[in-house]
């Protein structure tokens, strides 16, 4: 058992963290919840939230895997927590269905035991199976995401060191291509260097899932740049990397300012925002062929004076 399924399971039970967490612990977490500091207001202001919500929650990760950054253990994952959606969460009407809470995550740890735990929940696509879209309808796919097409995403095996290093080095030169954005054209980052003709990218609620370099750039990338041209990505809480899997991300991992329309179909702002993000990449011989994204979306919108939370009971019609 991994210990972050530890943590999850000694919180189902009520049983002492102390072996498993810091006392310092601090978990970054999606708005609303944000940052919380210490082992009860974890219990209090997660855990409860989530378990009552979701009768018989259960953690299914399909991306988990472990690799040391500036001398400390990092985990990066991403999937689901499933259960009976039988009360409401943070406002968002019940079901009475099964509920999939997608999740994408970062874990620092320090002496074994967990020290900050950063992870973006998708409360945006909890409201749209809830029936409720407080936002325009998502220009990419919106449905569950698929775990790797290679299905080696859960530890997956590293051959050599040489391996993961190239994956971050693709990762990492991918990225610089990005900066090299002319402001005009999206062609002016040449993506086809770097990504797999058919390569999947799993955006959050509100973007939804591209396929390919073309539909990547209609319906995620061209609207994002074009309304955020002076993005920059100033902060990566950790750089992890296992065989042919990369993850980073940060608190706030970009900044931007809203200078145009088109992004989520929302009007210029004019507001320089700060971006929570966590990616994890998995490289396929010489190109990059999946992206799980998660960004925290609600907390955007509540920087441009938006409350997706108010606008979802607007929009709900039981």
């Amino acid at each position: 058992m991994t210990i972050i399924n530890q943590f999850y399971d000694a919180l189902a039970r009520n049983l002492p963290l102390t072996n498993i967490v810091n006392e310092d612990v601090t978990l970054f977490a999606s708005d609303p919840v944000n940052e919380l500091y210490g082992i009860d207001a974890i219990k209090e202001q997660y855990w409860k939230v989530l378990s009552k919500s979701l009768d018989n929650i259960e953690r299914r990760p399909f991306i988990e895997f472990d690799s040391i950054y500036n001398n400390h253990k990092w985990i990066a994952a991403t999937g689901y927590f499933v259960g009976n959606f039988v009360n409401d969460l943070l406002g968002i009407p019940a079901t009475y269905k099964p509920l999939y809470v997608r999740f994408t995550e970062l874990v620092q740890l320090q002496n074994e035991k967990i020290i900050n735990y950063y992870i973006i929940i998708d409360f945006l696509d909890v409201m749209h199976q809830a029936g409720v879209n407080p936002l325009r309808k998502s220009l990419g796919q919106d449905a569950l995401i698929m775990p790797p097409a290679s299905m080696d995403g859960l530890n997956p095996i590293e051959s050599s060191v040489d391996q993961s290093q190239q994956s971050e080095q693709l990762v990492l030169s991918m990225l610089e291509e990005l900066g090299r954005f002319d402001g005009k054209s999206l062609t002016s980052m040449q993506l086809e260097k770097y990504w797999h003709p058919d390569f999947m990218w799993y955006g959050p609620a509100g973007i939804g899932t591209t396929r390919g370099i073309s539909d990547f750039r209609k319906n995620h990338q061209g609207p994002f740049v074009f309304s955020f041209p002076d993005r920059v990505v100033d902060h990566k809480a950790a750089i992890i990397k296992k065989g042919n899997y990369v993850s980073t991300g940060g608190w706030p991992h970009m900044h931007g300012s809203h200078l145009s329309g088109g992004w989520l179909g929302l009007p210029p702002s004019g507001i320089k925002l700060e971006l929570r993000v966590i990616d994890i990449w998995r490289r396929e011989n010489n190109f990059l062929k999946e992206n799980w994204v998660g960004i925290d979306i609600i907390h955007m919108c509540k920087q441009m004076g938006l409350d997706v939370f108010a606008m979802m009971k607007s929009a709900y019609k039981p």
